[in-house]
Formats: structure tokens, C-alpha cells, sequence
């Protein structure tokens, strides 16, 4: 498969184009900085510059054209400000949806985060409310708009950058907890292969479950 990554040269971006280059399929990574071509080279993605900030839907529908699904992973990421939380977290997640969409590619993985259903805690830092907002404003685009698309929204709990454990904790209702990038990505590949997941809200956590059968359970 043709696998179009949103957010190429993030952490989880880059463990997701090693999983699916080492198995045989064809990575593509966007990316807005041309110096981060050759990590993404080196990771077996194929690199494509485009600001999803300032590009438009037609220049990012071209970029996806031909792909046969499209994963969602970036992210404003930490010591950006609220302001950038809207235009990456919310509004280029909303984009390449759209872009998705009139590519005529059906299949989407959008990475959220856990629990940004619910409101955040009074006091809450003002950066940290508004990734919270961002990323739910994302997904009920996603829910909400009559996008011809089979989505999947994957919102996983606490990063972190430990070796994965292949085992993993995945449904509607989970417990916050942290969850490894390499779980995230290895889930990411394996909701890919189930188009059982479609139209499914799923929080991720590291748990019990083998990977592959935590998706196929979840599957409807």
C-alpha cells in the first residue's frame, strides 16, 4: 500500500514508516522542512515538502492522489504556543481530511489524544487547554462532516519514548495511562489492515492485548 503520513518527520511518523517499509509497503511522508529529508529518507519514506499550515486543499489533494490511505500524525509538538495548536492540531487535521477525501482516498488513521471529550480540569495550563481543544475540534470535524471517508480516530494516552511492549489496552472507554510510540505506530498498522475499525473513536493505552488482536476485537 501507498501510505500518505501527515506530520512525516514526527516521532510517531517515523516508527510508522519503518513498520511499513520493512514490510513492503510505500511510506510517504509530508513534511514542511526540507532539512528533514533525509530522516525520513532514512526511515524508507518517501519525502514530499508542503506546509500544511499555508498549503491549500488542491496543493495538498495533489499530493495525496494516488495514495491508498492517509495517516494523520502531526502535531504543533512541545514549545509551540495556542495559536499553533489551532492552525496544526485543528486546522491542517481538517485539511487533510478534506484532501483525503477529494484525493478519493476512503481510508484515514487521524492520531488525536486521549480523553479530549472531556472538559478540561479548572486551572489547566492555557498552552495545554488548547492542544486539549485543538485536537477534540479535529475530531468532531471529522465525525461531524459528511466526508466520504472510512476514518478512524486513534487517541492514545501519555507518550512515551520506551522499547514497545507489542501489548496494548484499545476500545472506546480505556483508563488513562501511557502508551509507547512504538505501540502507537505497530496499532496505527495494524487499524490499516482491519477496515472494521472505520467510524471508530478508539483510546489507546499500553495493556495486556497483543496488538493485532486488540484491533481485530475492536473491529465491528
Amino acid at each position: 500500500m501507498r501510505i500518505v503520513i501527515a506530520g512525516g518527520h514526527g516521532k510517531i511518523a517515523l516508527r510508522l514508516a519503518r513498520l511499513l517499509a520493512a514490510r513492503g509497503d510505500q511510506p510517504v511522508a509530508l513534511i514542511r522542512n526540507p532539512d528533514h529529508t533525509q530522516d525520513v529518507v532514512d526511515a524508507g519514506a518517501e519525502p514530499v515538502v508542503i506546509d500544511l499550515e499555508k498549503a491549500t486543499v488542491t496543493e495538498l489533494t495533489e499530493r495525496i492522489m494516488g495514495a491508498d490511505a492517509v495517516v494523520f500524525a502531526a502535531g504543533a509538538g512541545p514549545g509551540s504556543g495556542a495559536a499553533r495548536k489551532s492552525t496544526v492540531d485543528h486546522e491542517a487535521a481538517s485539511l487533510t481530511a478534506n484532501a483525503a477525501a477529494l484525493a478519493g482516498v476512503r481510508r484515514l488513521v487521524q492520531v488525536s489524544a486521549i480523553n479530549v471529550d472531556q472538559p478540561v480540569p479548572e486551572g489547566t495550563d492555557e498552552v495545554w487547554a488548547a492542544y486539549v481543544a485543538a485536537k477534540k475540534a479535529a475530531d468532531d470535524d471529522l465525525r461531524e462532516h459528511d466526508l466520504d471517508l472510512d476514518w478512524t480516530i486513534l487517541r492514545p494516552g501519555r507518550l512515551t519514548d520506551g522499547a514497545g511492549t507489542g501489548r496494548v489496552d484499545l476500545g472506546e472507554s480505556v483508563e488513562r495511562d501511557s502508551v509507547t510510540r512504538d505501540d502507537v505506530a505497530a496499532v496505527i498498522v495494524a487499524l490499516l489492515d482491519e477496515p472494521g475499525t472505520a467510524k471508530r473513536v478508539l483510546n489507546l493505552v499500553n495493556g495486556e492485548t497483543p496488538v493485532v488482536e486488540a484491533v481485530r476485537a475492536v473491529a465491528g
